[in-house]
């Protein structure tokens, strides 16, 4: 068993038992030590994505607009893929730092070394136009590293009153810039998302639209768009929308070729659902409760999901106790950190704490455990993505 090499801290005539005795207080030390690192590097990737980083402008980062926004996206030696704010106020105080110019900065904290990172760069699909000289990436962007995402439309019934737009949204930044248009065509978002598949290896798509209308809330056009997609370039899709009057809307979806659906009711808590998101709270909470139950009888569980923002003064014991209810009906609570963004009600807003965030990703991922659910079961859309959350780490054991 031991021939061949003698383990550290034996001698060549240390007996079996003093052998295996040190063997065992290695490996120990090893799993320890492993133990102490995923660790470190959890706590690393929370607070960079609670805070941001600085990092040279270099233009990639993307300013308004849904979705990830004033972030980079930055892929860690583990593996993991991580939106990571670099505009915000937060960012340019962060006592973390990318240092270097090429495709792989090192990250340090405090100027001691975190780990390599690779940032992830403009794709290839961004080169190109449609035969009307829209350039794709005003259509459809990349999202982490393989998803694509877009803004089917882009305009919110609720942004233009300042009495219910949600006070964290940038919706209409991007199309003030020119950045975008505001209508994506089904034809137009079949073409890029094609594209993508075939020159960056992009692997699903996330459709989501600012609510357009107070009945089916934009369904139905992203419906039309998810058939074009499907029908084109075989990616599985993401579409998200808020309660539609009608849930019968979800099969015609379903039908059309969406594989899961967000529907995002941002806070459980009514208080912060009055301050933060007042147009929404219009929805009763019951309304998206229904919604979630419906929608998990035609898509199945672990395919519908909702956002949850965690920093905004919410009730810790009541979002728990929400979390845990949706998560036995089939639905993943999607729990990101608020982000102050440019140009929102929001801008100067402090990031939320590190150890809330932690210890929220830490019981709701047990919970998840505890049901059969992970990120890794969705077919699509930003669970699948995993990179505006840190929440994917805590649903195997060996992170938690």
């Amino acid at each position: 068993m031991c021939s061949g090499t003698t383990p550290r801290g034996c001698t060549a005539g240390s007996s079996l038992e003093d052998r295996l005795r040190v063997i065992l207080t290695d490996s120990k030390n090893h799993i320890q030590e492993t133990v102490r690192v995923m660790q470190d590097n959890f706590r690393d990737l929370v607070e960079l994505q609670r805070c941001g980083v600085r990092t040279c402008k270099d233009g990639m980062s993307r300013q308004g607009g849904a979705g990830p926004t004033d972030d980079r996206a930055l892929v860690f030696s583990n593996g993991v893929t991580l939106m990571v704010p670099t505009l915000s106020e937060s960012a340019g105080n962060s006592e973390y730092v990318l240092e270097g110019v090429d495709d792989h900065p090192v990250l340090k904290r405090n100027g001691k070394v975190v780990d390599k990172v690779r940032m992830v760069r403009n794709p290839k699909f961004y080169r190109y136009k449609t035969d009307e000289g829209i350039s794709y990436k005003k259509i459809a962007r990349l999202h982490g590293s393989e998803c694509l995402a877009s803004t089917v439309v882009q305009e919110c019934i609720r942004y233009n009153d300042v009495s219910t737009r949600c006070r964290f949204c940038a919706i209409g930044v991007s199309l003030e810039r020119g950045a975008t248009i505001h209508t994506k065509r089904p034809e137009q978002l079949a073409e890029v998302a094609l594209a993508a598949r075939k020159l960056d290896g992009v692997t699903h798509v996330t459709l989501t639209t600012g609510t357009t209308d107070l009945m089916n809330k934009g369904a139905e056009h992203l419906a039309r768009c998810a058939y074009s997609i499907k029908r084109e370039a075989g990616l599985p899709v993401q579409a998200q929308c808020e309660p539609p009057d009608d849930a019968n809307i979800f099969s015609h979806m379903k039908n059309m070729g969406v594989d899961d659906l967000g529907i995002h009711i941002e806070s459980f808590d009514p208080e912060v659902r009055r301050k933060y998101t007042p147009g929404k709270a219009s929805i009763s909470i019951d309304a998206y409760f229904d919604s979630f139950e419906k929608a998990v009888i035609v898509f199945g569980k672990n395919k519908v999901s909702t956002f949850v923002i965690l920093g905004l003064g919410e009730d810790e014991g009541l979002t728990l106790s929400r979390c845990r209810e949706i998560i036995r009906m089939g639905v993943y609570p999607y729990l990101v950190p608020l982000r102050p963004v440019l140009n929102t009600f929001l801008v100067r807003a402090e990031p939320p704490d590190g150890e809330y965030l932690s210890r929220m990703y830490k019981t709701v991922g047990a919970m998840l455990r505890e049901n059969g659910m992970s990120a890794e079961n969705s077919s699509a859309g930003c669970v699948k993505c995993k990179a505006c959350s840190v929440l994917q780490l805590t649903e195997t054991r060996k992170h938690a």
